[in-house]
């Protein structure tokens, strides 16, 4: 059941990391475009927002790979057990955190007149993930000492379980402490109504129908996606990572963050460039097709 789950999970992975891909070369043959063609050269202004979702999706994505015993038992226990703790500081601290957080700023943008610097975006998700990153770290690589202070149960700050696999061998299973899970459910719950506003605030001013779908699905996406996947962390601490019950939580964790990260890079990403690319000879517009024609509905 176990290696069945690292297949899938794997297979999921290789998918992702194959859209990113094609994601960043349609970025990149944006940017190739419109150095020879005035009319693209506005529509590339968030090149560099848009390559940034790409890159900490492909860093979560690869990340995951920490996760699977399947890939790490080459390792000795205690080198497993650092692995998994790395694997859920990044993952609910700074990678998922940071491609939702610019995903925001995607969506924000597009109903602002002016397109803001590249590196505001940089700079707004390292402060808005470093503190939970520095949160999660503190809780993963100071357990023992939380755990003697506090005397919390065991599985507010298990991060992985050692189990025997065969004579001399000792396979080291990862799990989600649940204080990290409340560190992350806080974060996903601010960041939830923060999504809802600024969609709320794009679908009033869009009279595109075909945008407007795009919206709603992306919305759909992000607010079902992140909900269940902190419901999913919360209860996979009633059991341990060596139960059926826990593959399958697990696998629903990892497949909800998924969907969310291959519509953000279907709707934020590919599509768009892919309008901009086809009005070429068109006449020159003032932003890319997705902020144009959110913009059309305030003319």
């Amino acid at each position: 059941m176990s290696f069945a789950l690292d297949v899938a999970v794997l297979s999921f992975v290789t998918a992702l990391l194959l859209l990113s891909v094609f994601s960043l070369c349609f970025i990149f043959h944006l940017c190739f475009k419109s150095r020879i063609s005035h009319h693209l050269q506005r529509f590339n202004s968030l090149w560099t927002v848009r390559s940034l979702l790409v890159l900490f999706i492909t860093l979560w994505a690869l990340n995951e790979l920490l996760r699977l015993p399947l890939l790490r038992r080459t390792a000795g226990p205690a080198q497993q057990a650092t692995l998994c703790r790395i694997h859920v500081a990044l993952s609910l601290g700074l990678f998922e955190p940071a491609f939702l957080v610019t995903l925001l700023f995607l969506v924000d943008v597009s109903v602002k007149k002016e397109t803001p610097d590249g590196r505001w975006a940089v700079a707004s998700v390292l402060a808005t993930c470093l503190p939970l990153l520095c949160l999660q770290t503190l809780v993963l690589f100071s357990s023992k000492t939380l755990q003697a202070t506090l005397r919390l149960p065991d599985y507010f700050l298990r991060s992985s379980v050692a189990r025997e696999s065969g004579p001399g061998e000792t396979t080291v299973l990862c799990a989600y402490p649940l204080l990290s899970t409340t560190a992350f459910g806080a974060f996903g719950l601010g960041f939830s109504a923060m999504f809802l506003v600024s969609a709320w605030r794009v679908v009033s001013v869009v009279i595109n129908k075909a945008l407007r779908v795009r919206i709603y699905g992306l919305a759909l996406a992000v607010l079902i996606s992140l909900p269940v996947q902190i419901v999913m962390l919360g209860l996979s601490a009633a059991w341990t990572p060596d139960e059926a019950a826990y593959g399958g939580v697990s696998l629903a964790v990892f497949l909800s963050t998924f969907s969310c990260a291959v519509v953000g890079e279907g709707i934020l990403v590919i599509k768009p460039i892919a309008d901009s690319l086809a009005v070429r000879g068109q006449s020159c517009c003032p932003w890319d097709p997705w902020r144009r024609q959110v913009a059309g509905g305030r003319a």
